[in-house]
Order: structure tokens, then sequence, then C-alpha cells
């Protein structure tokens, strides 16, 4: 059983699961993926899994081989042994195939069967249910959210327009599309001020790590943040700013009613918004003055426990599944709102778990094992419903009512 009490499914102890790890993509986040890709082949349990790196480049060329297994490969853009490969829509066909203009005019397999994916692309055609929607037509396992859950927790807009219909707390907000601002600027300038006023948060409604993102204390820099956001997403986003708050996450693990959650965490240093930088690099310097979060968080129980319900409430609200981050803004009055979720979370949020009694490895296990529990779920239902339909209908006369 994983530690949700659910029972994981059995193989032979000497059968090992062969693990695809795809990361890269085209994304603006492109970097911060490689490193996640690689974190967890690193520390994925050798004893279990055979790894399988699958790397997608900017141009979106799909690559595997060794070389993608080594870090200083990338910073050495050492990738000429990397062989493009094809993984078809064909249903239940979970093998690797040589690309076609790579090696002749026919593809043959190169990988036999993937028993498992393991997602690592953040941001736009991976964390955005995209790539989801692939693992779905092929019907094989997949670690993370599901392509609905990805989806609704990559957009925005959506995600707090859903948020909002379950009574969850969030700051006040609008959006409008690129086109509208280029048709007439001042019609959403004023929109926005007189519906939100200032301090202001400007987002593109698709895009992570601080991307892309301003605050506005007036109208220059609100347009300058715009300016900005249209360059990332045809649909921006703009948020109330809380005054003086503090940014607390909390990770959740699981599925269905089958969930727990992390300990809480406080980035250090956090008065406007992290930047890229602070996420991805100064983050993760350990010890003296590098250090840049807070494990657990300084919370009252009170306030820890809301924090914890609200965090589980909003994964089950987007149909959440495997291991999310939820963030939270905290006011001087101890009111919470949350911020947003991220359903692949950089380096799998593993610090967030060690308190937890998790290392990176088993905490790598628990994701794998819970896509396997989801995966024979969805297996379970009925896909064809058998009415000879095509016996009790004549088509090429006038069109039948249906």
């Amino acid at each position: 059983r994983d530690v949700t009490g659910v029972q994981t499914c059995a193989l032979p102890i000497c059968m090992k699961k062969r693990v695809g790890v795809i990361f890269g993509g085209r994304s603006v986040e492109h970097e911060v993926s490689v490193i996640t890709g690689i974190q967890i082949m690193e520390n994925i349990d050798k004893g279990k899994y055979e790894v399988v790196p699958i790397y997608i480049d900017k141009e979106g060329k799909w690559l595997t081989g060794d070389c993608l297994l080594n870090f200083k490969n990338f910073k050495n853009h050492n990738l000429q042994d990397a062989k493009e490969i094809i993984l078809t829509p064909k249903y239940n066909d979970h093998n690797l195939y040589t690309h076609p203009e790579s090696g002749g005019l026919f593809s043959k397999k190169i990988v036999d069967e993937i028993d498992v994916i393991f997602p690592a692309i953040h941001g736009t055609n991976g964390e955005d249910g995209t790539i989801q929607g692939l693992f779905e037509l092929t019907n094989i396992p997949y670690v993370g959210g599901g392509l609905l859950s990805s989806s609704v927790g990559m957009d925005k807009i959506i995600m707090k327009d859903l948020f909002k219909a379950n009574n969850l707390p969030i700051v006040e907000y609008m959006w409008f599309f690129r086109s509208e601002w280029e048709e007439d600027r001042d019609d959403v300038l004023k929109r926005i001020i007189d519906t939100l006023g200032y301090p202001l948060f400007i987002k593109p409604a698709n895009l992570g790590s601080s991307v892309g993102i301003s605050k506005a204390i007036d109208e220059r820099t609100l347009i300058d943040g715009i300016e900005v956001a249209i360059r990332y997403d045809r649909k921006i986003i703009v948020e109330r700013a809380v005054d003086n708050a503090r940014e607390i996450n909390c990770a959740v693990m699981g599925y269905d009613n089958h969930i727990i959650t992390s300990l809480c965490e406080e980035p250090l240093g956090w008065k406007d918004m992290l930047s890229y930088e602070d996420k991805y690099i100064k983050s993760n310097m350990k010890g003296g003055k590098g250090e840049k979060r807070r494990i657990p968080a300084d919370l009252e129980d009170e306030v820890r426990e809301k924090i914890e319900k609200l965090a589980m409430e909003s994964f089950k609200s987007i149909d959440g599944s495997g291991n999310s981050r939820v963030d939270f803004l905290l006011d001087e009055k101890n009111n919470v709102y949350i911020n947003e979720i991220n359903t692949l979370p950089g380096s799998i949020a593993y610090y967030l778990w060690e308190g937890k009694g998790y290392n990176f490895k088993e905490l790598i296990n628990e994701m794998i094992e819970i896509s396997l529990n989801i995966y024979n779920e969805k297996n379970k239902n009925m896909r064809s419903y058998d009415v000879d339909l095509f016996n009790k209908i004549n088509l090429g006369g006038k069109p039948q009512k249906m």
C-alpha cells in the first residue's frame, strides 16, 4: 500500500518498470524543466526502475540517449549522440521509434514498452494538458495531473474562476484579451482602475516561473506591465495586490480523497514577488546568506491548519493528482488567499516533503505508484457501447433527426 492507504499494483520483484522521463520542451521554462528532469533521473530508485531519458529540444524534436543523463552535456551543448524519436498516439503502443527523417525512410523500434511516463516539462505544452492528451490517446500511465487538471491549473483565469465557484478565498481580479488591449487600451485601463485600483499584479494567464509578471503602482507601470505580459500570452490577468503579504506554500500529494499535505514553506525576503532567479537559483543555495526559504514556515497552528485544508480543497477542486504545490498569500490579519496551484512544481517540491519523512527517491516512488493506481482506475471505465446504430439509421437522403 502507498502512504494514502490505497492498494498499489504488484509486479514480480525481478521486473523493473521502464520509466520515460520527459523534459525540456518548447517553453520559456525549458531550462528549469531540464534541471527537474535531471534531478528525477539522478534520484529515481535504480533498483526498481529503468530510466529512459526523453528530451524535447527548443525546436520541438524528441531525443533519447545516454548523453541526456549527464547535466554537463546540456551545459556544454554536447548532445549530438542523442537519437531523434517519436511516440505515436496509437492506442496501447508504448514503444519509442526512430524518427523517419533521422534513420531512413521508415521508423524502427528503439525502446521497448515504456511502462510509465514521468513528465518534467514546465509551462507550455507540458504542464498545460497538451502532452497529457497524447498520453491519454496512447493509454500509457503518466505521473502528475491529468489532462483537465493540468489545463485548468495552467490557466490562471480558469483556475481562479473555478476556485471562486467553489467558494475558495482568492484576491479580486479581472482579465482581458491581448486583442482588446491592441484595439482600445484606454477602455481596458479604465476597467482595470475602476474595478481594482492600485497596487496591482499583471500576469500572462498561461505562464509560470515569474516570467512576464509585473507590479503596477500607477498608470505608467500598469501600461508597462501589460506591454510585457502580452508578449507571452493572448490572455492577461490583473489582480489586486495584498499589502505586506507573506507568501506561504504547501504541497498536496495523492488523488481523489486519498491526499496528504507537506510542510508549509515561506520564501524569505519575498515582498512584491519572486524573480525567476530567486525561484530557481538563489532559493536552491544552502546555508548562510544563501538560504532563501523557511521550512516549516513560522505559522500559528490555526493558520497552518487552514492553509493545509485549503490546499487540499483547491487540489480536489481541479481534480488534481500526483504532487502539486499550492501558493498562498497571507495578510497582516492572517487572512489567507489562494494565489495559484502548480500541478508540476519545480524539482517536484521535494524540499517540502523531506520534513514529512520522504527523501527524493521515496517521493518519486510514491508519485509513480499514484500514477499506476489512477491508470488502473481509468481502465475500469467502459470504452464502448454497442447499440447497432449503423443498422438503425439510413444516410444518403434527408438528414436524420438524432
